[in-house]
């Protein structure tokens, strides 16, 4: 599908799915995980998972194309886009309020077989598409999306998730050195461990990791598997239903449980029914800032660090860092009664940036009163010079040169022209810094994560933008990709000499003798044919690699599982 229609914001992650760089050990590679997946999982996973690859346009026999994907989707409701790798946590939640499911391009390596540190197509289409054909899941995940987009992120998690993606794209990439990856493991748990606070995002990000990533559902006792992350690994959908995992109803409480990504999780959350997702993610939208606002919710975009955005009852939307706010310590007040930003600042109403009140105007920051002050507002007029009075203590002193008026006709900013503020002793705002634009409103009705008009506001530095480089292969590496291409082309053939094979088996045992797919794959044909000579060599080989602890178990994983090639065979 074409990325036109997406924000513009938005369009600069998504890429070319570019299908010929994937390469013949890709497709090996693809073939073999998803062997090993569906032939567990046909019976372990939610009743609409086997049959949600199919619908969705995933086959076992090759990678599938994200345009043929989106076409499928689309029948549900959904779309999908190539993204490169990690793209920003608000990117993502955004594309996918949009019903966007974004798609990591790139597929994990043979020596990440089990688990990649990074995206991976199969990990986004093999994991999250075919759920998407259950409406509950799927009436979830956008919703999920649509309050996850309005949490707050703090600058910590900014900080953690770029050390995340560093680290990743490291573990992923076969050039990189052990120093590197050690040097950004430190960085990674220096960061971590210097966490102040839980913000609003990363309290969605344990939810979001206990159902659509890691959740079972159905009977507590013997549950099925519907997260992605689980779906897409073959030792942890296997390994989380042992007895040894402690199982565990989900509730909002899954929020208090922490999780490690480089560690197998020792329990896990039960959901009974999709239905009842939804139920926990009301619990915590009605904890969040962007449901409750006032003081609390300040607190937390103080402490954020970040951009974001401030709702007054007016309407009035203002978008920028939290610098500091004053309380109104008269009693009952318990309210703001001056709000101080920093860094470039917008205006908005109703989502879009008003006229003249972007970053241009506010370079640097922006400041106002809340609450009414004793004057009458609706009395001012343009060129008239004025005096305003708050009870919190806050005095104005300047020209009105403009009144704004909100959708519903009320007074929500005033400009000024050679404008003092003070409060006391303090000075807010000095003529010399130029206009003051004055926010009307009384109260914080909301706050919520981000610029409230994205396109207009560019960028936010969690919208760094970050594409995986290609590979450069060798002349070794190129030949190893002919050798898997002929096996596959052999597969298909109807007429076939053993001889054929067992040059293979001889080439790649010269190129490279720690390569045990391909003989695995070469495997897999003779038997097919009955060439029993073939197979005398490949089990030979087979043994004696299975001696390696790192890769062991993968062959006699990739030997036990059904193979899809003598079934066609046969039929």
């Amino acid at each position: 599908m074409s990325s036109e229609t997406l924000p513009s914001h938005l369009q600069r992650y998504v890429v070319d799915q570019d299908y010929s760089r994937y390469t013949p050990v890709d497709q090996a590679v693809w073939r073999l995980i998803m062997r090993r997946l569906t032939s567990f999982l046909k019976d372990h996973a939610h009743p609409c998972y086997m049959d949600g690859l199919a619908k969705t346009g995933i086959s076992v026999e090759e990678i599938p194309s994200i345009d043929h994907m989106s076409e499928q989707l689309e029948r549900f409701g959904w779309r999908a886009l190539p993204v490169s790798g990690f793209i920003p946590p608000a990117a993502f939640m955004e594309m996918q309020a949009l019903s966007i499911l974004p798609i990591a391009s790139d597929l994990r390596t043979l020596e990440h077989l089990e688990y990649t540190p990074a995206p991976d197509i199969v990990h986004e289409a093999a994991g999250h598409a075919p759920i998407l054909v259950d409406p509950e899941f799927a009436n979830y995940l956008k919703s999920y999306a649509q309050v996850a987009r309005r949490a707050i992120i703090s600058r910590e998690d900014l900080d953690q998730y770029e050390a995340i993606r560093v680290l990743s794209d490291l573990k992923e990439d076969p050039s990189s050195r052990p120093e590197q990856i050690q040097k950004a493991e430190s960085k990674l748990a220096k960061i971590s461990s210097e966490m102040s606070h839980l913000s609003e995002a990363a309290l969605l990000g344990r939810m979001n990791w206990w159902t659509a990533e890691y959740g079972l559902i159905g009977d507590l006792h013997a549950p099925r598997i519907f997260g992605a992350g689980l779906l897409s690994s073959v030792g942890e959908s296997r390994s989380c239903l042992e007895p040894a995992v402690k199982k565990i109803p989900l509730t909002l409480d899954c929020i208090d449980y922490a999780y490690d990504i480089t560690e197998r999780q020792p329990q896990l959350f039960v959901v009974q029914k999709f239905e009842d997702l939804n139920v926990v993610l009301e619990q915590l939208a009605d904890r969040m800032a962007f449901r409750r606002g006032g003081l609390e919710s300040l607190r937390k975009a103080k402490a954020a660090q970040s951009v974001n955005t401030v709702v007054l009852d007016t309407g009035l939307e203002i978008s920028g860092q939290l610098a500091d706010f004053v309380v109104d310590n008269r009693e009952g007040a318990d309210e703001s009664c001056y709000l101080k930003f920093t860094g470039p600042v917008q205006l908005c109403e109703d989502g879009r940036e008003l006229s003249g009140q972007g970053r241009a105007q506010h370079p640097q920051g922006f400041g106002t009163p809340l609450g009414l002050p004793s004057e009458d507002l609706s009395r001012l007029q343009p060129g008239e010079t004025v005096e305003l009075h708050w009870p919190s203590g806050v005095v104005l002193k300047g020209r009105l040169t403009q009144a704004q008026r909100n959708r519903r006709g009320e007074i929500f900013l005033l400009s000024f022209a050679d404008c003092t503020v003070r409060r006391g002793e303090e000075l807010l705002f000095d003529p010399a810094w130029g206009a003051f634009d004055m926010a009307v409103g009384t109260r914080v009705t909301a706050v919520y994560g981000g610029p409230a008009d994205r396109a207009a506001y560019g960028e936010t530095e969690d919208f760094a933008r970050k594409l995986v480089p290609r590979r450069l292969y060798s002349s070794t590496e190129l030949e190893r990709h002919r050798l898997y291409k002929e096996v596959r082309t052999l597969r298909a053939q109807r007429h076939l000499e053993a001889v054929r094979l067992l040059d293979i088996l001889n080439k790649i045992r010269a190129l490279d003798p720690r390569d045990w797919l391909l003989n695995v794959e070469v495997r897999e044909v003779a038997a097919g044919w009955n060439f029993a000579d073939v197979l005398e060599v490949a089990d030979r080989r087979l043994e004696e690699q299975m001696r390696s602890a790192s890769v062991g178990h993968l062959i006699r994983d990739a030997l036990q599982t059904p193979s899809t090639y003598r079934q066609r065979v046969h039929l």
